[in-house]
């Protein structure tokens, strides 16, 4: 059997320690594909390339399982903020 999405969501909470997390498992529940979001203070000066890095790196064992990972936002609770107050003014402008 394939990674769940629990097991992504554990490994992240534990190396990562995320204020926000989404994980969706984009495989149709065989655990061979997942999208994620994800916010740590952790990623505070490092590039996209690094913050990438640091995803796979705690979820290094259950790589071995997963044939696609897309990471969709690894930002920082200060870029997560300003991200959140745009979609809201987009949001408001558009109502």
């Amino acid at each position: 059997m394939g990674v769940t999405k629990e097991q992504v969501e554990s490994s992240l909470k534990a190396k990562l320690n995320p204020s926000h997390i989404e994980i969706i498992d984009t495989s149709g529940g065989c655990g061979a594909s997942f999208a994620i979001e994800i916010v740590s203070e952790q990623f505070e000066g490092k590039r996209l390339l690094e913050r990438h890095r640091m995803v796979n790196a705690a979820l290094e064992e259950e790589m071995k399982e997963i044939h696609a990972l897309s990471i969709k936002k690894a930002v920082t609770p200060e870029q997560w903020n300003q991200q959140q107050q745009q979609s809201n003014k987009s949001d408001a402008a558009s109502a």
